[in-house]
């Protein structure tokens, strides 16, 4: 088996500034970290790193920083950081990026952004920029803004976008689950009729607000493999948000006992057990929409 982990960061304090770290993912999470939480019994195992919400105007620097540690880290590629809405300052940036022979794609954090921010006519023209360039857009934001990324494919019908996390539905805890809610679906299903979309099977365990267990999370997998088919589902990890155990903190809600491994396997576990093609879904569908080299 070989793994591309489509979704990996990483980020030093030391060397950029991240004013949004807190709790237990305040620490340097680099090559050295990540060696400790490997993925088991693969053949092979490199990774997409996304930019980990620098300050803005350190966007650059983040990616010269991954390409020193690239080797060490088995980064094949990067999705970096842009303000797709700042147009005159997104070309000479896309310009400064086109250098970077590792950068395939880009993401302006939506997450934290007003409902209706990607159909603004000023993000609308930065995406146009980076389809006309060949670049991807990773889409992070909640359930809910689902509809502004379905709007953003219909007025930039070029651009190749995957959804990161599933769009972070909620998933309840172990002891209050929540099922697919009706509404979540039918967004899901709405963004996937677009061939040019994909999605990250990455990040659940991040969504939960408290214990949660693999069986839970398995109808989401379900929704969205119905919804994108075999071709266009690629599996992250999320880490290291995704591994870390959180425990009660108000900032820090969520508790998740596994790792990178753990969640690979549970995915891996799934997509076994409904005949999925794992080589796709791990590998060659990652590369294909990345365009890995």
């Amino acid at each position: 088996m070989r793994v591309v982990d489509s979704h990996l960061h990483l980020w030093d304090p030391d060397v950029l500034t991240y004013d949004w770290l807190q709790g237990e993912l305040d620490g340097t999470f680099a090559a050295e970290a990540l060696r400790e939480d490997m993925i088991e019994d693969v053949e092979q195992q490199v990774a997409v790193f996304v930019q980990a919400e620098p300050l803005p105007n350190q966007a650059l620097a983040e990616v010269r920083w991954v390409e020193s540690i690239a080797r060490e880290a088995g980064v094949v590629a990067i999705v970096a950081g842009a303000r797709l809405d700042r147009v005159r300052k997104l070309r000479k940036h896309l310009d400064d990026l086109a250098s970077h022979e590792l950068v395939v794609g880009v993401r302006h954090l939506l997450q934290g952004e007003k409902d209706g921010f990607a159909r603004r006519p000023a993000f609308i023209e930065g995406a146009r920029e980076l389809a006309a360039r060949g670049l991807t857009f990773d889409a992070c934001v909640r359930a809910h803004q689902i509809p502004d990324v379905t709007a953003l494919t219909e007025a930039v019908p070029g651009l190749r976008i995957v959804l990161d996390h599933l769009g972070k539905p909620a998933i309840g805890t172990l002891e209050q689950p929540l099922a697919p809610s009706a509404q979540w679906i039918r967004d899901l299903r709405t963004l996937a009729a677009n061939p040019q979309v994909a999605v990250k099977l990455s990040g659940l365990p991040a969504e939960s607000q408290g214990q949660i267990d693999e069986d839970q999370m398995e109808p989401f997998l379900d929704v969205a493999a119905d919804a994108f088919g075999a071709d266009r589902l690629m599996w992250g990890s999320d880490w290291p948000v995704s591994s870390s155990t959180h425990d009660g903190n108000p900032e820090d809600t969520y508790y998740w006992s596994g790792n990178r491994d753990d969640w690979c396997h549970t995915v891996r576990n799934w997509a076994e057990a409904r005949g999925l093609d794992t080589e796709k879904l791990f590998w060659s569908n990652a590369v294909r929409f990345y365009g890995i080299r």
